[in-house]
């Protein structure tokens, strides 16, 4: 009880304090105040029953634009953001056009040690096709292109690149320092395969094109053979210790919380505090693209319901899912209502398909516990 009581008079002292006006009051009240809805509660408990069926472990992070509440579920863990890295991606290939740097309609040309193994239908064309710069982006968003995200990175730098997700981060209050350094996408094979046998980090994308042709379970012999090594050299048992290992780099992983803030800083209308340097123009471009991702139509957006619009891009690697994006009611006032940013991860099991039932089935609890207005 005394715990509540103290709570309580804090909320009263800080209200007292608060200027009449808002003008030029920076720090965001709801972050001081611990203002919890009736919905955060219902959202725990069916979080919970989910998190017991799926065997592993899930992390969530929402928040309103409008209001600032928040609530989070080991949102503030360290996860593995998978493709979720290509989001700044392409926000540094919209701040350059921005800049006058370079042109949607420029074209790259894509080069044999340009391929990577994932999804995608840039590894369809013949080394030496020319690919406009517009094409690669949609692709690298909307079905997570591996290729496209790698030639987009070598074309604006991946110093670059990890200074924008900085400055998205910070643009809304965030802390940077919750993020570590983002890699291309054959970086983070090198990585793993790595873990395994150090000659695996002088392997190209081809290669591990090939490797991926094998079973998970062989891919450790496959290896081994590739390099002219024997197994037992390996540093690691397995495919899955080796990309637990990879994972506690720190490489291409982050709080929740602080994608969250990346996120926010593409709508900083909703935030008065926001610093974003990308203008309205680029953000609703990145938005617009978001909103066509064509990949993990069984997660999130299959429990949220008709009537939500998401701009999402979806992560997905060994034992480990992700779904992250600012989902917005159809047909209403979101001035008024507000929009969510919504970023959600889970690991452990094997198979995709556990994970994909598992975030819709974080959706219905979006949707129904209230988080994201009244069911």
């Amino acid at each position: 009880m005394r715990h509540w009581i103290q709570r309580g008079l804090i909320a009263v002292a800080l209200l007292i304090t608060l200027p009449a006006q808002a003008d030029g009051y920076e720090t965001n009240w709801y972050y001081e105040v611990d203002k919890q809805s009736a919905w955060q509660g219902d959202l725990t408990a069916r979080l919970q029953a989910i998190e017991e069926a799926f065997g592993g472990e899930l992390g969530v992070y929402v928040q309103n634009l409008i209001s600032g509440e928040a609530y989070s579920w080991r949102a503030d863990d360290p996860w593995y953001w998978a493709s979720l890295v290509k989001v700044p991606v392409a926000a540094q290939v919209l701040a350059e056009r921005q800049a006058g740097t370079l042109t949607l309609d420029e074209r790259l040309t894509l080069s044999r040690s340009d391929f990577v193994d994932g999804a995608g239908p840039t590894n369809w064309h013949d080394p030496g096709t020319p690919i406009s710069i517009r094409y690669l982006m949609e692709q690298m968003i909307t079905v997570s292109d591996n290729t496209a995200s790698d030639m987009l990175i070598d074309r604006v730098g991946l110093e670059a690149v990890n200074e924008r997700t900085r400055r998205m981060i910070a643009a809304s209050g965030g802390d940077p320092s919750e993020v570590g350094p983002i890699s291309k996408l054959v970086g983070v094979r090198q990585g793993v395969y790595g873990q395994l046998h150090p000659d695996a980090r002088s392997l190209g994308g081809m290669d591990f094109i090939a490797l991926r042709q094998h079973p998970v379970s062989q891919r450790g012999q496959a290896l081994a053979r590739a390099l002219g090594v024997s197994a037992d050299t390996f540093t690691q048992p397995d495919y899955d210790r080796a990309f637990d290992a990879y994972e506690a780099t720190g490489e291409n992983v982050g709080t929740l919380s602080a994608y969250g803030d990346l996120l926010a800083s593409l709508q900083p209308v909703h935030q008065d505090g926001a610093k974003s340097d990308l203008d309205a123009e680029h953000r609703q471009m990145l938005l617009d693209v978001m909103r066509r991702t064509s990949s993990g139509k069984q997660r999130l957006k299959a429990g949220m319901g008709e009537g939500i619009s998401f701009a999402h891009k979806t992560g997905t690697q060994q034992r480990r899912s992700c779904d992250a994006g600012i989902a917005e009611r159809v047909n209403v006032d979101s001035d008024t209502l507000g929009a969510w940013v919504i970023v959600t991860c889970t690991r452990g099991p094997a198979a995709l398909s556990a994970h994909e039932r598992a975030m819709a089935s974080i959706g219905e609890a979006l949707r129904y516990s209230g988080a994201l207005g009244k069911p």
